[in-house]
């Protein structure tokens, strides 16, 4: 299996890094003459383009897109019609029908489509959903997500399409459903019309509620995923580096909330890189047919909640209601 990277800047060298140790990057395109230059240092045997077309044409098997999200609807198209399974970074479009064109587009002619919720492969996330799946949290009740930092200010996308998805992702797979009503709010502070802060609330039928706030005007580096169950509580900190499990719940007695502050206890994970780990999934995608962790339509769901987001941002916070197909 052989694949080419269209992109190489700030987010692509690093999947180019991967790819090229994995031994299957074969083509690095960009209009970049530097970050041709940069890709070709970390694979000094690949073929450098400045037109993508030249990777549609090519023998490589896949296609991995890190480019700006405005383009990665007409890249994936375009990559798909060319008969090659794409990696996509996210988010997998910018409007929910472009993202549903593609999934239909690759299920059509038999071909992955993953998208680059990069979190999900965290082996911390894998060992937090195994203890949510176990049982050990108990009812889950609330979600709540921080993705904080100064920089790096965009000017293409806001706040929420570049850091929320991530955080999006992982609350839908936590909560083994899809919401049913989205509001978020934000601000503007740097550049008119995108916003540098963002709060996206998530309601869903069984009961779960998630927070998501995303800031890159925040004076100091934050990413803390916490899960609330009837029974226990856990704590992922990427900063720190440590996922944490809490005997700690609310018990009523007598008609009194009585809390019950138990032990904590830390869950140990490999120190794999999840970005290699992701790598890894699209070549074993590719390879054996079967479709990713985070395939087309597990994309396609997080773009459904983007877009609501999106809309209830707009509108000062008007919930937004998806459609019942769409929670089912």
């Amino acid at each position: 299996m052989k694949v080419a990277v269209l992109g190489s800047g700030y987010w692509g060298r690093n999947l180019v890094r991967n790819f090229a140790e994995l031994g299957v990057l074969a083509m690095v395109c960009d209009p970049s003459e530097e970050a041709r230059e940069n890709a070709g240092k970390m694979a000094p045997r690949i073929d450098l383009a400045s037109d993508p077309a030249q990777a549609w044409v090519s023998k490589v098997d896949g296609i991995v897109i890190a480019t700006p999200a405005s383009t990665h609807f007409e890249l994936a198209r375009q990559s798909l019609m060319a008969g090659k399974h794409v990696f996509c970074e996210k988010p997998l479009a910018l409007d929910y029908d472009q993202g549903a064109e593609l999934v239909k587009m690759a299920r059509d002619r038999r071909l992955i489509l993953m998208v680059g919720h990069v979190l999900e492969y965290h082996p911390a996330v894998a060992e937090l959903m195994n203890v949510v799946e176990s049982g050990r949290l108990g009812k889950i009740q609330y979600i709540y997500s921080n993705r904080l930092s100064f920089g790096k200010v965009r000017r293409e996308e806001n706040i929420l399409w570049s850091f929320a998805p991530h955080d999006i992702a992982i609350t839908l797979r936590i909560a083994n459903s899809m919401p049913f009503e989205v509001v978020a709010c934000g601000g503007n502070y740097v550049q008119p019309n995108v916003a540098d802060v963002t709060i996206t609330n998530l309601l869903f039928d069984n009961g779960v509620r998630a927070h998501i706030f995303v800031s890159w005007l925040h004076p100091f580096k934050e990413q803390r995923l916490v899960v609330i169950g009837t029974q226990r509580m856990a704590s992922f900190d990427d900063q720190s580096k440590k996922l944490l499990l809490y005997d700690r719940r609310v018990e009523v007695k007598d008609g009194v909330p009585m809390p019950v502050d138990g032990r904590g206890e830390e869950i140990p994970f490999a120190a794999d890189e999840p970005l290699r780990i992701e790598c890894k999934a699209f070549l074993s995608a590719m390879e054996s047919g079967k479709p990713p962790l985070t395939d087309g339509a597990s994309g396609l769901r997080v773009l459904r909640v983007l877009q609501a987001a999106q809309r209830s941002l707009i509108t000062h916070g008007e919930p937004v209601r998806l459609p019942i197909e769409a929670t089912a």
